[in-house]
């Protein structure tokens, strides 16, 4: 169950970024045409607005659909409407006028030769497969060459288009932790919160609401100074005592395990809640310290010493589910931190990646006109191979954890 938690986490973690995208290109004037809660195939979908709105039968995430990402190339319709000129050879001449028109950058004549060519479309018998793909090839042109392509808005409005997503999961951040902060990120208290299962403290009895009297015969009073015994004892079996119920009841001996270079004896102790104004300044102040370590990793990558710090999905959904399972406190605080690093890499300038359509988007700014498509699809297949590259060492880090 933990699991499947942590996976619609991940997936509402991705959502939640394509609706930053959404809301800033509806408000920017850039009309989507399509935006999904999950991934096709569709099970459910309706118009409104020009916009096509669905539920995908793949519950993970969403997407939007910018129209005119790219400003349309010559060998656009060859591979959007190739279908066409093989079943209906008579409409090559009207085709061939379309690419020669794109390739001229004649946009307005390329438009009005588009919607010439639907309607000659219109009056063929086309095989159901050809008629798909044609209207699909067709309404991308015509996005493309439209007045509300993304390719044609100024530069800042394609920036804050892109931007949003990462902002988005920045946003998110920030009041997932304001929520853990106010809700028990405060002071701890020597209250059992969660005991994790098959845990040292787990197997000892040791309860949710205990409250701890005393470790390895050392009363205590300070929660601060729980963890110190624990450590303190090296591995060695100790004993807790314990309020439950209005009794003293002691528990164990047992012994802490080595865990992440600390000894732990596998319990979260309740924390007080901050009110919410220190709550909100506590967010930001470790909004901030993450993202400083996660761009600092981000750096030693360079070298080849970040690269351990690496996880893949596989190692987000383990660590998620984890957290699942120690409580909501636990698990909001974790999502706040994938919700960052989703940000932060995003925001990386590779293609196809939100970071390398910036700095296209401010390089075509500075030039005055389009970057060809090619050097688009060349840059785009460096970045995948990075990025693909960094998610084969995620998996291998991940798969060693794991082992």
């Amino acid at each position: 169950m933990s699991v499947l938690v942590a996976v619609l986490g991940l997936g509402a973690l991705v959502f939640v970024h394509e609706l930053g995208h959404f809301l800033a290109s509806l408000a920017l004037r850039m009309r989507p045409r399509r935006f999904y809660v999950g991934f096709p195939p569709a099970l459910v979908r309706v118009q409104r607005g020009g916009i096509e709105y669905g539920i995908g039968a793949i519950p993970l995430g969403g997407f939007v659909k910018i129209p005119g990402m790219h400003r349309p190339a010559a060998s656009d319709v060859d591979a959007q409407l190739g279908r066409l000129v093989g079943e209906a050879p008579d409409l090559a001449g009207a085709v061939d006028r379309v690419r020669r028109l794109l390739a001229a950058s004649d946009d307005a004549g390329a438009l009005e030769a588009v919607r010439l060519l639907r309607e000659g479309v219109a009056r063929r018998e086309l095989s159901e497969l050809t008629r798909r793909s044609t209207e699909k090839g067709l309404g991308d042109l015509e996005d493309a060459l439209g007045p509300d392509a993304y390719w044609r808005a100024a530069t800042w409005r394609r920036v804050l288009v892109i931007a949003a997503g990462p902002l988005a999961n920045v946003a998110l951040a920030v009041v997932l932790l304001v929520v853990f902060f106010a809700s028990a990120g405060g002071k701890a208290t020597t209250r059992v919160d969660q005991v994790t299962p098959d845990s040292p403290a787990a197997s000892a009895g040791l309860r949710a609401g205990d409250r701890i009297l005393a470790v390895g015969g050392t009363p205590v009073t300070d929660a601060t100074r729980i963890p110190r015994l624990i450590g303190a004892s090296r591995g060695r079996p100790l004993t807790l005592v314990v309020q439950r119920d209005g009794r003293r009841v002691v528990l164990g001996p047992v012994a802490p395990r080595l865990l992440d270079g600390a000894y732990r004896l596998g319990f979260v102790l309740r924390g007080t809640g901050m009110p919410v104004g220190e709550a909100t300044g506590s967010a930001f102040r470790a909004t901030w310290q993450v993202t400083r370590e996660i761009v600092a990793s981000l750096g030693r990558l360079v070298t080849g010493s970040g690269a351990r710090d690496i996880s893949s999905p596989v190692g987000i959904v383990q660590g998620s589910s984890e957290a699942a399972k120690s409580g909501a406190e636990s698990y909001m605080a974790v999502l706040a931190l994938i919700s960052l690093s989703i940000a932060l890499l995003n925001l990386l300038p590779l293609l196809p990646l939100d970071g390398g359509h910036i700095a296209f988007a401010v390089a075509e700014g500075i030039r005055g006109r389009a970057v060809a498509r090619e050097i688009y699809e060349r840059v785009s297949v460096v970045g995948i191979a990075l990025v693909v590259l960094l998610f084969v060492i995620g998996l291998s880090n991940d798969i060693g954890r794991l082992s």
